[in-house]
C-alpha cells in the first residue's frame, strides 16, 4: 500500500480524493509531480485499471520523468504485478497523445498510418515556397511571422475556412496582412495534404475535429481514459482546453494541476483563464492548495512571494519551506554587459572550485541575444558551458537519417525527398526535382531516370527492412545501404564526427526496440518530431547551463544567475502596456528566481549595446521591489581573470 506518511496534509488530501473534478494549485517546488504520481498509484490500489489512467504534461522531458516515477512507485507494489506491465497508465504530452489517436484512426482522416510530421524547419520551408508562389515580398511578409500567425490561429481553434472567410470580408479583418496570411495558409495546407503530412498544430486541431465529429470514437477514448490528469493547466491554449474537456466530459474524473503565477506563455496562445475558470466548468470541483516548497531556501521564497504578490490575477497563496533561510541574494551592477558577463563567469568558476557541479549552475536571460557576451566570458574564463536549444535531432546528419525513414514509409513526403535525394551526392539538381514534383519524369534523360530509379530502390529496401527489424538495426542498415557510412568514414574530421553522431542515434533508438515493429517506428518518429529544446539537456554535455527564462520552466539548479535586470529588458518593454502583459513579465521573473535551490544572483548592466547603440539603463523594478535585507552587493571580482 502507498506510504502516504511521506506526503504533507494537502498533498495527501489530493492523493486520496477519489472520483470527480479536482483542482490542485501547486506553487513552485511544491511537489506537484510527487502528488500526481502518488495519486495515480492510489487510484490503482483502489481498483482503477492502470490503463484507464491518462496523465498529460507539456514536454517530453516532463513526461519521461513522470513516467519513470510512476513505474518506480508501482514496481514496489505486488498487486500491480498481477495486472501486468503492459497495462501501464499512459503518460504523454498533448502532441504525443494526439499522434497516438491520429495514427489509430488514420483511415477516417484519409491519411496513411505513417503520415509525416513537419517540424518547424519543414513548415518554414513550405511557407517560404508559398510566399514565393504568391509573389509576396519576404522582407515585408517574413516567413516566420506568417508561420507564427497560422500557428496561433490553429491553437485558437480557428480553421483555414473560417480564417479565409473573415479575412476576405469587410466586416472581418479587412487588411492586407490577414488576407496575405490566408493566401499563404491555403497553399501551405495544400502542400501538407499533398505530402500526407501534418504540422505540430494540426496534430491537436485534427484530433479535436476527429473527436468532435465522431461521437463513437470520442466515446471510445472517454471509456478508455476514465481518469485524466493534466499538468501545467495554466499553459493550455484554446485547442488543448477543448481536447481536455472533450475527453473528460463523460465521467468528469479530471484532475488538473497548475499555478497561475507560472503562466509565462501568453505570447504563444496559452490562456491562464482556463485554470481560473476550472471551478465554473466543473461545479463540483475540489480545490487544494500546495504551498510548502521543497526546493528553495526561505530567503529565495521570501523574494519570490514579494515579487508575485503585486499581481492581481492569481489564486492567493504564499510559499513557505522547512529549509534553512540560506544565503542572501547576490546583487551585481555591471558597468556594461561585458563586465556583467565576466562577473558571472568568474562567480560560476569559483562556485565550481568550491565543489559544485557545473551542471547545477544556470545562467538565465530574458532575450536570446544576451547569450553571445556570456559565451565569450565563459570561454575566456575556461568554464565549461552549454547553451540550451541545440537539439541532437537538429543536426543535419540525424535529420537526414530521419528523412530516409519518413520518405520510405511515406513516399509523398516531398520535403524529405528534397533533403535526401542527394545524400550521398547523386547529381540530381533542382530542375530535376521540380520535374519530379510536377510528375514530369518521363521527359528526363535516361541516365537521370536511372539515378532516380536507384534512389527509389534504396527507399523500397529501407521500407521492407523497417517492416521486419528493430529501429536501431534500421538506422545501421540505412547508413550502410545508402553509402553514407563509406562517405563519412573516408571524409574529414567533421565527417567522422557526423558518423559518430549517427551511431549514437542508433544507440538512442535501442529504447524503442522492445516495442512491436510498427509501433516502435511510429513512436520513435513521433518523439523525434516532438522533441523540445529542453531535450538537448539529455545529451550529457557537462557545463554551466545558459538559457532563456522561458526555456528554464520546469528545471531547477543549486545556483542560478538571473541576468539583464534592466528597465526595458526585464521586464521587457516589448510586452506592451496592458496589465496582463505587465503581470506576465512579473510571473516570468518569479519563475526565474524559483529555479534556484541554494544560491541566487541577480545582475544588470548600467549600459548595454542594443541594435548597435549603447544605452544607459536603470535597474529593473523587480530589483527595487525586493527588501534590502534579502540582498548583498557583490564586488567586481572579475578583475582577477
Amino acid at each position: 500500500m502507498s506510504n502516504l506518511e511521506e506526503l504533507n496534509a494537502p498533498q495527501r488530501e489530493a492523493v486520496e480524493y477519489g472520483d470527480g473534478p479536482l483542482l490542485i494549485i501547486a506553487g513552485a517546488g511544491a511537489g506537484k509531480t510527487r502528488t500526481v504520481t502518488y495519486r495515480i498509484r492510489h487510484l490503482i490500489e483502489n481498483g482503477v485499471k492502470p490503463s484507464a489512467i491518462l496523465a498529460i504534461t507539456f514536454t517530453n522531458k516532463a513526461a519521461r520523468e513522470m513516467k519513470e516515477r510512476v513505474e518506480k512507485l508501482l514496481r514496489h507494489d505486488e498487486a500491480f504485478d498481477e495486472v501486468g506491465w503492459e497495462n501501464m497508465p499512459m503518460v504523454s504530452t498533448f502532441h504525443s497523445f494526439s499522434v497516438m489517436v491520429l495514427r489509430a484512426e488514420h483511415q477516417i482522416l484519409g491519411l496513411p498510418r505513417f503520415f509525416s510530421i513537419f517540424d518547424r524547419d519543414d513548415s518554414l520551408a513550405k511557407i517560404k515556397e508559398a510566399i514565393k508562389t504568391i509573389g509576396l515580398e519576404d522582407k515585408r511578409f517574413e516567413p516566420r511571422k506568417i508561420l507564427s500567425a497560422i500557428s496561433r490561429q490553429k491553437g485558437d481553434g480557428v480553421s483555414l475556412a473560417s480564417f479565409k472567410n473573415k479575412a476576405g470580408t469587410a466586416g472581418g479583418y479587412n487588411s492586407f496582412w490577414p488576407k496575405a496570411v490566408a493566401q499563404v495558409w491555403e497553399l501551405y495546407d495544400g502542400s501538407l495534404k499533398k505530402e500526407n503530412a501534418l504540422d505540430f498544430d494540426d496534430l491537436l486541431q485534427k484530433t479535436v475535429e476527429l473527436l468532435r465529429q465522431n461521437p463513437a470514437i470520442l466515446e471510445k477514448y472517454q471509456d478508455r481514459f476514465r481518469y485524466i490528469h493534466i499538468d501545467e493547466y495554466q499553459d493550455t491554449n484554446v485547442i488543448q482546453y477543448e481536447l481536455t474537456n472533450l475527453l473528460a466530459r463523460k465521467y468528469q474524473n479530471i484532475c488538473v494541476v497548475g499555478d497561475m503565477d507560472q503562466s509565462i506563455y501568453g505570447w504563444r496562445g496559452a490562456d491562464y483563464t482556463n485554470l481560473m475558470r476550472f471551478e465554473k466548468d466543473y461545479p463540483n470541483t475540489k480545490t487544494i492548495l500546495l504551498e510548502e516548497n521543497y526546493r528553495s531556501t526561505q530567503t529565495i521564497l521570501t523574494a519570490a512571494n514579494t515579487i508575485i504578490e503585486k499581481n492581481k490575477k492569481r489564486f492567493a497563496k504564499k510559499l513557505f519551506t522547512k529549509n534553512q533561510d540560506g544565503a542572501k541574494i547576490g546583487l551585481y551592477a555591471g558597468l556594461e554587459e561585458g563586465d556583467e558577463a565576466r562577473f558571472i563567469a568568474q562567480k560560476a568558476k569559483e562556485t565550481i572550485e568550491d565543489g559544485s557541479k557545473p551542471d547545477e549552475i544556470a545562467v538565465l536571460y530574458r532575450a536570446n541575444f544576451q547569450s553571445r557576451v556570456l559565451e565569450e566570458a565563459f570561454l575566456r574564463a575556461g568554464v565549461p558551458y552549454q547553451v540550451l536549444g541545440t537539439r541532437f535531432y537538429d543536426r543535419k546528419e540525424i535529420k537526414d537519417i530521419v528523412s530516409f525513414i519518413k520518405l520510405a514509409l511515406n513516399p509523398q513526403d516531398f520535403e524529405s525527398t528534397k533533403r535526401v535525394i542527394n545524400v550521398p551526392p547523386r547529381g540530381i539538381g533542382k530542375t530535376t526535382l521540380l520535374k519530379i514534383a510536377r510528375g514530369e519524369e518521363e521527359g528526363l534523360p535516361v541516365g537521370m531516370r536511372q539515378k532516380i530509379s536507384q534512389f527509389r530502390k534504396i527507399l523500397a529496401d529501407i521500407a521492407k527492412f523497417a517492416e521486419e527489424n528493430k529501429p536501431s538495426e534500421l538506422i545501421k542498415f540505412i547508413i550502410q545501404h545508402t553509402g553514407l557510412e563509406e562517405l563519412l568514414k573516408n571524409g574529414d574530421d567533421d565527417d567522422k564526427e557526423r558518423l559518430e553522431n549517427i551511431k549514437e542515434f542508433a544507440s538512442v533508438a535501442v529504447k524503442y526496440d522492445h516495442l512491436e515493429k510498427d509501433e516502435a517506428i511510429s513512436m520513435m518518429l513521433s518523439e523525434i518530431a516532438l522533441s523540445s529544446e529542453q531535450d538537448s539537456l539529455e545529451e550529457g554535455k557537462v557545463g554551466v547551463k545558459l538559457m532563456t527564462v522561458h526555456a528554464s520552466k520546469g528545471l531547477e539548479f543549486d545556483t542560478v544567475f538571473v541576468t539583464g535586470l534592466e528597465a526595458g529588458l526585464f521586464p521587457h518593454s516589448g510586452m506592451g502596456d496592458s496589465q496582463k502583459d505587465d503581470e506576465e513579465e512579473r510571473r516570468l521573473f518569479y519563475v526565474a528566481i524559483t529555479r534556484a535551490r541554494k544560491k541566487l544572483y541577480l545582475s544588470y548592466a548600467q549600459s548595454r549595446m542594443i541594435f548597435g547603440s549603447r544605452q544607459v539603463n536603470m535597474p529593473s523594478e523587480f530589483i527595487i521591489d525586493l527588501d534590502e535585507d534579502l540582498l548583498e552587493t557583490e564586488d567586481g571580482l572579475w578583475t582577477i581573470i
